[in-house]
């Protein structure tokens, strides 16, 4: 521990107290697990951001959520490990220095692939860096002597591991078929990196002509550019309009190729004319027809969505260009007729934007099927991960019930490259652990290794388990897995968490994680997802500059509720920084009663107050609601139960009771406040602590506690003999007599070094409770005379308050000038009659209410609310000033 202090600076100052307590946290190893091997493990695996630039706003909620985890199961006595790293990100990575390459007149393939390897391992150093030092600034306690990386050695030979063990099982294979290309890219894309999006576009109806002239077959096409690939028209077997035309020949128009018209069940007879065009190569349902009917496939496109050499007079024209060149010259030989507005989803790359082309290519696949088999059947059981909210349990099952084969191979240059090597000589795969130097068939030592690499997304599903050591058998995987809880975005549950469950009960025969807890995303003030095009994005390192990093972490995880989203507004960043000054403040005044205090010279076991008691039991309620409420993984909850027991009863009336004896005379009465009100700091900055990392050391390091540190402090527990109900029932008395008195004070204008008449009507137990706390009352009401009794009667111009089984009197007659006063409230009722009559007529404005946002409308409605109440107040004042 630190040398404590006995005071606090006036303010405190974020950016000096974090940069301090992060490097001795570091210092001190707090962070690293594994130094108590008798304590029970909890571990958690950082979803690892991607190396492609700095983290953004909803990175800091993902990653405040895990450390709010972590923290508190450390202090709870759990040997606590969170391990960080971070993802290669093929795609993207590749594609954000290609472009600054660009930038510098340079491509990828002048440099040639060693030297752009270079470029990108450069790249990625100087992003890992900016993003150690962003997990820094935001105070999160990861183990960084465990950090990996996706592609440094440990986990390269776990995606080979599992590549090889799965090619040998047939799980993956090799072959041709129609994939999602990103021409921009120049790459496979799976299914899931697909976005879909509804476009206003064009159905083109089309006839083509049959070889004997007998007529014509009509078929549509949304992309008119395609049938330079066609290779058939198919109809329905059952449809007799075209029975006898199966087995027939048609002519394509324009490229004038024979093509036959055959029969298959996959056809719809109902949609257009019943008859459709039929391009192998660049539709994945006429791949399988075409399959069916050993139709030609015709590839008409090249990588980057040009026309090739197969699309005759259209070869080198861009694929939208050629579409509108097609048409006209359709339109000219008298094909072409009709044109129809058609909405349509249209796949776009969700790395480039670009639209994505169904596209004939030779890639390698992941048979998923029988990967699946084990976590439906263990979902279906109950035996499978849990998901936080449930619901999503069933958005994860739907998929995977459903799932289709996963295209692993990317036309990259950085990530895993593919492990299986061709013989020259006889066209053997070689796909082994190690690299071959010939071929094992025909001997030959002419072998290439794949030019592709795998996705992402392969060597990111082994991360829970690949990140401890696996396929080697390490103290860290028999300790720490599986995982605890993996915290994650909604977005990603099909791209990595489905995978990571499949590969770690193929590998592992266990599942990665017991829990998933389901983050939604972090919205702008309107609820608009953050983007570029918008310029709507908060960058978290503004907000920790402006504000300092624990009044992000808590505002956002007191916003937060599992699964849903969240908005960005900057007035509840504020709201946080106000709360840490909140803390600081009543810390201070704490401290200045507890100089030349030590642990030891505190002690609950002496006389203590009705405010002392009451205080000691809101703790053990607030200790218990905190614990339930993280063991469920409501965070939000947490945060602000500590926030309301924090400002509201420890600071604005504890502090305020805390104040007569810290400041009377009887010095037992002192000894046993300073104990409580340490007492009660020290375990609500514990409670706080994980939610709140910085300031929670600060404050914590300057009271008189034992430990080097309250990253690794006892976290409270209940404590049965702090129960005391019957203190909680007489605060609550006080506590709402004295916001009465208060309230009509302020209404009343009154200042507050004057002092009122107060007289309480109550009878039994709460008239007890009023003369057993008389100065209380007498001090913190401003109170000069003062008559509690079963037999007071209600003066007649006095303002009056009703209270738990009392009446309270404030009498009027020479304190006030009634007069005056009344011409201020007839004022102020004039002033809110015409508020609500003019939010009333802006309600009854259907204009309104139907275009306005619809929070513009309830702000509306909420100011209505608003005036109406205090018109309410105002008027019940009138009345009892009147004497009515």
């Amino acid at each position: 521990m630190v040398e404590q202090q006995s005071n606090l600076p006036t303010a405190y100052d974020p950016k000096e107290a974090e940069g301090k307590w992060y490097d001795y946290w570091l210092k001190g190893g707090f962070f690293r697990a594994g130094d108590q091997p008798d304590k029970k493990p909890f571990t958690i695996v950082i979803p690892p951001p991607n190396v492609t630039g700095n983290l953004h706003i909803g990175h800091a909620l993902n990653m405040t959520l895990q450390d709010i985890l972590i923290r508190s199961k450390r202090m709870q006595g759990y040997d606590a490990l969170w391990l960080p790293g971070m993802d290669h990100a093929g795609i993207a990575t590749q594609a954000r220095v290609e472009a600054r390459l660009r930038e510098e007149g340079v491509s990828r393939h002048e440099l040639g692939r060693e030297k752009f390897l270079e470029k990108v391992w450069d790249w990625k150093e100087h992003y890992a860096g900016i993003i150690r030092d962003q997990w820094r600034k935001m105070g999160l306690s990861l183990d960084y002597s465990r950090e990996r990386f996706t592609m440094d050695e440990g986990l390269s030979r776990a995606v080979r591991e599992v590549f090889v063990r799965l090619y040998k099982k047939g799980l993956i294979y090799r072959g041709k078929y129609i994939i999602n290309w990103d021409p921009a890219t120049r790459t496979a894309l799976s299914d899931i990196e697909v976005i879909h999006k509804e476009v206003q576009g064009h159905l083109y109806h089309m006839n083509y002509p049959l070889k004997d002239g007998s007529g014509h077959i009509r078929v549509a096409t949304t992309r008119p550019e395609t049938m330079l690939g066609d290779t058939g028209v198919a109809v329905h077997p059952d449809d007799e309009r075209y029975r006898d035309l199966v087995g027939k020949t048609v002519i394509l128009p324009v490229i004038n190729r024979e093509i036959p018209i055959v029969a298959d069940p996959h056809v719809d007879p109902e949609f257009g004319s019943g008859a459709v065009k039929i391009t192998p190569a660049h539709d994945p349902n006429d791949f399988e027809i075409g399959l069916r009917h050993d139709l030609p496939q015709i590839l008409v496109m090249d990588e980057t969505g040009t026309m090739n050499e197969q699309a005759g007079p259209y070869q080198g024209l861009d694929r939208f260009e050629c579409r509108k060149r097609i048409v006209e010259d359709l339109r000219e030989a008298g094909v072409l007729t009709e044109i129809e507005e058609h909405v349509h989803s249209v796949g776009h790359s969700e790395r480039s934007g670009a639209v994505v082309e169904p596209y004939l290519s030779t890639q390698w696949f992941v048979r998923m099927k029988p990967l699946a088999e084990q976590a439906i059947r263990d979902t279906r059981s109950g035996e499978g991960v849990r998901f936080v909210p449930e619901r999503f349990e069933k958005i994860y099952l739907h998929w995977i019930e459903n799932i289709r084969d996963w295209c692993i191979s990317r036309q990259l240059w950085w990530g895993h490259r593919i492990p299986a090597w061709y013989c020259g000589d006889c066209g053997e795969t070689i796909v082994e652990m190690e690299d071959p130097t010939r071929c094992p068939k025909c001997g030959s030592e002419k072998l290439e290794q794949d030019e592709d690499v795998l996705d992402t997304w392969f060597s990111s599903g082994l991360w829970p388990f690949s990140t401890l050591g696996w396929p080697a058998d390490t103290e860290d995987l028999k300790r720490y897995y599986p995982t605890d809880v993996l915290v994650t975005g909604y977005d990603i549950i099909y791209f990595w968490v489905a995978r990571m469950i499949f590969t770690a009960l193929e590998f592992t025969g266990e599942k990665p994680f017991k829990d998933v807890l389901i983050t939604g995303l972090v919205r702008d003030a309107e609820g608009r997802k953050m983007s570029k095009s918008l310029g709507n994005g908060v960058d978290p390192m503004d907000v920790i500059e402006k504000y300092g990093a624990d009044a992000m972490r808590f505002m956002l995880s007191t916003g937060y509720t599992p699964g849903n989203d969240q908005r960005f507004r900057w007035e509840r960043v504020e709201a946080a920084r106000n709360f840490a000054n909140k803390i600081w403040n009543a810390s201070r005044f704490a401290l200045m009663h507890l100089q030349n205090v030590k642990a030891e010279d505190l002690s609950l076991k002496g006389p203590l107050s009705t405010a002392d008691r009451w205080i000691l039991h809101r703790l053990n309620e607030t200790v218990e609601r905190v614990s339930e409420s993280l063991e469920r993984y409501d965070l939000g909850d947490a945060g602000q139960t500590l926030y309301r027991f924090i400002w509201d009863e420890l600071c604005d009336w504890y502090i305020e009771f805390a104040k007569l004896p810290l400041y009377g005379d009887d010095e037992s009465a002192k000894r046993s406040t300073r104990s409580v009100l340490s007492h009660v700091l020290d375990h609500s900055l514990r409670l706080l602590h994980p939610f709140m990392p910085f300031i929670t050391e600060e404050i914590w390091q300057h009271l008189p506690v034992e430990g080097d540190s309250i990253t690794v402090a006892d976290w409270p527990r209940k404590r049965p003999g702090f129960e005391a109900p019957e203190a909680v029932r007489e605060m609550e008395i006080l506590i709402e007599t004295i916001r009465s008195v208060r309230n009509i004070r302020a209404e009343m204008d009154l200042s507050p070094k004057k002092q009122v008449d107060l007289l309480i009507r109550a009878e039994g137990e709460t008239l007890s409770v009023f003369r057993n706390n008389e100065a209380a009352i007498r001090r913190l009401c401003g109170v000069g005379r003062l008559q509690a009794d079963r037999a007071v009667s209600r003066p007649q111009r006095a303002m009056t308050a009703v209270v738990t089984g009392a009446e309270i009197f404030l009498p009027l007659e020479g304190l006030i000038d009634i007069d005056q006063t009344l011409a201020r409230l007839e004022g102020e009722k004039k002033k809110l009659d015409k508020e609500v009559e003019r939010v009333e007529k802006k309600l009854a404005n259907e204009g309104f209410v139907n275009k306005a946002p619809a929070h513009v409308v309830e702000e509306e409605r909420e100011k209505g609310r608003e005036y109406r109440e205090k018109r309410e107040k105002v008027l019940q004042r009138l009345k009892e000033l009147k004497g009515e």
